[in-house]
């Protein structure tokens, strides 16, 4: 029977690759998010595009109910079996915002589909996995998670929750063969709709700062399989094996959001997403981590309306 992952968060960008990446290895593939037509897409493109015999499952479900998540858990049992990797990646359709206005209401928004639904499909998945003695829980989030950044935050909290947690289990499985796999990414994902703002942005004149590396979402879903394959290291960031200490970034004023350039572009474009990179840099300067919302949302998977 083939080896069997399912993809949570299966949205236009990392989770479609990492979908890729794993069909490639023959994999069956468990796409799960909130609008089928892309998934269906996507389910279609895995199909034609390995020879392997894979199969693509499509289960549509808002992650964000954390209530669900048993009945969703069987869903997936009753098309692939037991699952021998699971990624979870879902992005919040809320965006970031400055550390001193988050409210107990708005932290608290972002807790189930970043951190109980996890657990949630952990409880569900890890006791098979531990009685055969292997499998896989991966994920991968902004830099934002690791180093917190001015301006930023909301999501951010979850975040580091949800590390906190994959830290501790990863201590207490690695030694009965199941790994569990973080991947941090503090670049700017190619086809992104921030992306794509700041090439129209730097060709118009707009926008000259350098806002660092780039990274494709072949690249990271390359990498992650990499760190399952070898079942090492727990975490990895890209680009960098360390996280700067962020001392030479300089916090700006909060800008005005609603009228935002990238929130305009988004608005007209196929991807809605609150893409609000707050940090004011100097000349020379360059940012490492752009904002999860649009480096990870944007290709990590879904934000939680349109997918």
């Amino acid at each position: 029977m083939p080896q069997s992952i399912a993809v949570f968060g299966a949205g236009p960008g990392l989770g479609h690759a990492v979908a890729h990446r794993y069909a490639q290895d023959g994999y069956d593939i468990v796409l799960v998010a909130r609008r089928q037509e892309p998934l269906e897409r996507l389910a279609h493109e895995l199909r034609e595009l390995t020879d392997a015999g894979v199969t693509a499952h499509v289960i549509t479900a808002d992650l964000a109910d954390t209530d669900a998540i048993p009945a969703l858990a069987d869903q997936i049992r009753a098309k692939v079996g037991l699952l021998d990797a699971l990624y979870y990646a879902p992005t919040p359709e809320d965006g970031f915002v400055a550390a001193a206005n988050l409210t107990p209401q708005r932290a608290q928004a972002f807790m189930p589909l970043v951190f109980y639904s996890m657990v949630a499909l952990v409880r569900e998945f890890l006791p098979d996995m531990l009685a055969r003695g292997e499998g896989a829980i991966l994920t991968a989030q902004g830099a934002s998670t690791v180093h917190g950044l001015p301006n930023m935050s909301g999501p951010g909290p979850a975040q580091a929750a949800q590390r906190n947690y994959l830290q501790s289990l990863h201590t207490e499985v690695a030694g009965q063969g199941v790994y569990v796999g973080m991947l941090y990414i503090g670049a700017i994902i190619e086809d992104s709709a921030f992306h794509a703002w700041l090439q129209q942005a730097k060709a118009s004149g707009a926008e000259t700062r350098d806002w660092g590396p780039t990274v494709t979402p072949a690249h990271l879903a390359d990498i992650l399989r990499d760190m399952h394959k070898a079942k090492a290291p727990a975490e990895v960031t890209y680009p960098d094996s360390k996280l700067p200490a962020g001392a030479e970034q300089v916090p700006g004023p909060a800008p005005d959001i609603e009228n935002a350039p990238w929130r305009q572009h988004h608005a007209q474009g196929k991807l809605r997403r609150a893409v609000e990179p707050r940090l004011a840099l100097q000349p020379r300067e360059s940012v490492r981590f752009s904002c999860p919302a649009c480096m990870i949302g944007g290709l990590l998977g879904s934000t939680r309306r349109k997918f």
